[in-house]
């Protein structure tokens, strides 16, 4: 039985689900487009309960739900300003790509992150981008592999 485009990406950001989608069929399932995302538009707007660990007036951080690492935390941009993927990246956005890099950094001190961390950014579908609003993985507080994926 193939589900439903929406319940894959719904399952794979419910921690209740009992089968949570694989990375590769919430990526598979993604739509591509700049439509809203509704998960992390209602984490913006305090709709859906988050463990913020970082805010300003541009930026939003905040614990992934499903860690990779010990700490695995999702920056976002407050406004998505057509800004789906990295792909998709114009001049206008150098001031917020900077933004949210200088707050990983902070998010890393604040985290006890000195002995390093890992900053990811999946790009479309084969990278496993399965959220159409440009996010940032900070990923820490073990050993880090190489290569990755």
């Amino acid at each position: 039985m193939e589900r439903s485009r929406f319940g894959i990406i719904n399952s794979h950001f419910s921690p209740q689900s009992s089968v949570m989608a694989s990375e590769k069929e919430a990526a598979l399932a993604a739509d591509p487009s700049d439509s809203p995302t509704i998960r992390f538009d209602k984490i913006i707007d305090k709709e859906i309960p988050s463990k913020v660990v970082f805010e300003d007036d541009k930026v939003l951080a905040f614990r992934d739900i499903a860690p990779q690492a010990p700490k695995h935390i999702i920056i976002i941009p407050k406004v998505k300003d057509g800004l789906t993927r990295l792909a998709k990246a114009e001049e206008r956005h150098c001031e917020i790509l900077g933004r949210l890099l200088y707050t990983a950094k902070l998010v890393a001190k604040q985290e006890g992150l000195e002995d390093g961390f890992r900053i990811v950014i999946n790009d479309g579908p084969t990278a496993c981008q399965s959220v159409y609003h440009l996010h940032i993985h900070l990923i820490g507080g073990r050993q880090m592999n190489w290569p990755p994926g």
